[in-house]
């Protein structure tokens, strides 16, 4: 085998002819001398398309490679640059690295690969690199896999949601796919301005094409999937249709317990005090003693007890077959209108303006859950990741990690 062939494999590079290699001692560092095929010479640093060679560009440049043992390496070739129709005067492309960029495709891969098993700080020690190059790695072999790809192919089913990803309420606004389970879109921010970005990007004929969109209850998600989505149900979280209920229980809770201490029944406040979970966890979870302290709230505190049930034969709603869902949820909502619990009453008035959310998320079984699961894996890259400064860093580790663009390691298959 040729020398040259042996050290373009251990380099990593193709499509690249190396003219020599050296060791320079005086910066501990390999050096391979490289130029482009002819093929690839004289090529749009964007588009690829051959162009005229406009002039020498600033001379010799070097591109850091992956380490040969313990030993930096580099590639160093002429950066002549090229008069593109479309993008003008731009910088030559080059076979062994993303337009731009000042690391071999393979270094690039290899970092973003270790971004999404570990912290940034053990990739930048690993790969004797910086913090912040790191995060534009990520961006940028984010953004080549986005530009080879179509994220919103084939897009039906959706799920919304927003996660809080620094503190002074900073947010993120995240689209899931519910059929391939992939993170498809984020941007920082939570109205309405935001949320039409995305279906901008997706536009007119790909909006038409969506049918289910999953979201909590907030107005200014089903404002936007109304306007932008003409032949998309809106399908109602049930988890947050749940928590309203489990919000209404607690007011009930507080306002006995206030009771009590106001009419001097130290015994019966006390007993409320601890009563909290009991009354919020599934009945099918109780401890012993939590299922005691219903008993004595069931035998004791009727108006607790029964705000306690229609909780409960809520969160059954949801557990039903379609056909018994729809009829237990109508029933819920007649008991809840006539229950005389002002919390439980306003609860039932806004359960019956969501009521086709509701029906939808009954009927075609779609929740939230699994975008709730990619909030919490956002939340555990940023945890490992020790923040983000910049929510751009957060969204590209994220669509790294999650969206299906983490890169293969160099020299394996998958």
């Amino acid at each position: 085998m040729r020398k040259k062939t042996v050290w373009a494999k251990l380099l990593g590079v193709e499509r690249t002819v190396i003219e020599r290699v050296e060791l320079d001692e005086a910066e501990g560092v390999v050096v391979a001398r490289v130029r482009p095929r002819r093929a690839e010479r004289s090529r749009c640093g964007k588009c690829g398309r051959r162009c005229r060679r406009y002039d020498q560009g600033e001379g010799w440049r070097r591109w850091r490679a992956l380490d040969l043992g313990a030993t930096p390496a580099y590639l160093e070739a002429a950066a002549p640059r090229v008069e593109c129709p479309e993008h003008g005067v731009i910088v030559a492309a080059v076979p062994w690295a993303r337009h731009e960029a000042r690391h071999t495709r393979a270094f690039d891969d290899q970092a973003a690969w270790l971004a999404t098993h570990c912290a940034k700080s053990a990739v930048g020690e690993l790969l004797r690199v910086a913090w912040r190059t790191v995060g534009s790695i990520v961006t940028r072999v984010v953004a080549d896999a986005r530009a080879r790809s179509d994220p919103f192919e084939g897009l039906a089913r959706i799920g919304v949601d927003e996660i809080s990803y620094r503190k002074g309420q900073r947010y993120l606004i995240v689209v899931v796919d519910h059929d391939s389970g992939r993170l498809v879109w984020a941007a920082a921010g939570r109205d309405r301005k935001t949320l039409r970005g995305f279906f901008e990007a997706l536009g007119k004929e790909r909006c038409a094409a969506i049918t289910l969109v999953s979201a909590d209850a907030a107005a200014w998600i089903a404002d936007v999937v109304a306007e932008r989505c003409p032949n998309a149900e809106l399908c109602t979280d049930p988890f947050h249709v749940v928590s309203w209920a489990t919000e209404a229980l607690d007011e009930v809770r507080r306002e006995t317990w206030n009771e009590a201490r106001r009419r001097g029944q130290k015994a019966v406040a006390h007993e409320l005090k601890g009563a909290r979970f009991a009354l919020w966890k599934n009945p099918e979870d109780l401890t012993r003693r939590q299922q005691a302290k219903l008993s004595s709230i069931e035998r004791t505190n009727a108006r607790l007890y029964r705000a306690y049930l229609l909780k409960e034969q809520l969160r059954q709603v949801f557990h039903l077959p379609t056909d018994a869902a729809l009829a237990l949820l109508e029933a819920w909502l007649r008991w809840a209108r006539r229950c005389r619990i002002p919390s439980f009453v306003a609860l039932a008035r806004s359960v019956a303006a969501h009521r086709d959310g509701i029906k939808a998320a009954l009927v075609h079984r779609l929740s939230n859950a699994l975008v709730e699961s990619m909030n919490t894996k956002i939340r555990l890259i940023t945890r490992v990741a020790f923040g983000f400064h910049s929510p751009d860093a957060l969204i590209a580790l994220a669509m790294l990690s999650l969206g299906g663009y983490c890169p293969t390691l160099p020299g394996r298959s998958s």
